[in-house]
This record gives C-alpha cells, structure tokens and sequence, in this order.
C-alpha cells in the first residue's frame, strides 16, 4: 500500500500545481501587457514543465507497480491518467507552446489569444491530474 500512497501524495501534489498554474499563475500573467506576459510565460513553461513532467511519470510508474502488485484495477485507472498527461500534452499543448516561444514575443492579439488557448488546453492536464487523484484516492481508500 506504501507505493499507492506515494502515487496519491505525488498525483495530488501534480494536481495542486495544475490548479495553481490555471487559477493564480496565469490569470496574474495576463494582467502583463501581452509582450510581458509571452516573456515571463517562457521560462516559467520551461521550470513547470521539467516539474509536472516528472511528478506525471513518478506518480504514473508507482500508481501502475501498486497496480502490479495489488491488481486493484483503479490504481491502473490512476495510472493511466496520470501519464494521459504526457499524450495530452504533445498532442494538444505542444503545438501552442512552439507558436509562443517562436521569434520575438508580440503585442499582437495572435499572442494574447495563444496564451489564453495554452491556459485553456493546460486545464485539460488540471482535470487528467484531478481524475488520477480521486482514483488513488479510491485505491487508497479500499
């Protein structure tokens, strides 16, 4: 039970950052002039993403080897929600993120609607990390 607490502490601490980032850290950002707010955006992305990316695979491998081990199939569920993640991220987020740190950040109202598309489409990562949570939170419950 100890790795499928591990998953559930590490999936919440993915999700509160998920929530943090939609709720308080973008929404200041955008109070930037667009120019602003495309510069800070970078190497904030850059710090977030080495950091989310990493709490999705520990979670994810430690939720599957609680799966492995327990055969409880919501640990398997949290798992895999967890690494939909990385997925979700290249296919719908990456796009974005390549058109905001391309050529010089803009005043233009392309970069203004791209960074609030990225915080929209980041908000599918908040929901897959809020998902994994209440599944391990199942796993550990049972």
């Amino acid at each position: 039970m100890a790795l499928g607490l591990l998953a559930l502490v590490v999936a919440s601490a993915f999700t509160g950052a998920a929530f943090y980032i939609n709720l308080a850290e973008h929404p200041a950002r955008m109070n930037l002039a667009t120019v602003e707010a495309v510069r800070q955006w970078r190497p904030a992305y850059r710090r977030g993403f080495a950091m989310q990316a990493s709490l999705a695979v520990v979670g994810g491998l430690l939720a599957l080897a609680q799966w492995w081990l327990t055969g409880g199939w919501v640990w398997l569920i949290g798992a895999l929600l967890i690494l939909a993640n990385w997925p979700y991220t290249l296919a719908a987020i990456m796009p974005v993120n390549h058109l905001l740190e391309a050529g010089a950040p803009g005043s233009d109202p392309e970069s203004d609607l791209l960074l609030r598309k990225w915080n929209r489409l980041h908000g599918g990562r908040t929901i897959l990390g809020l998902l994994a949570t209440i599944a391990l939170f199942m796993g550990a419950s049972s």
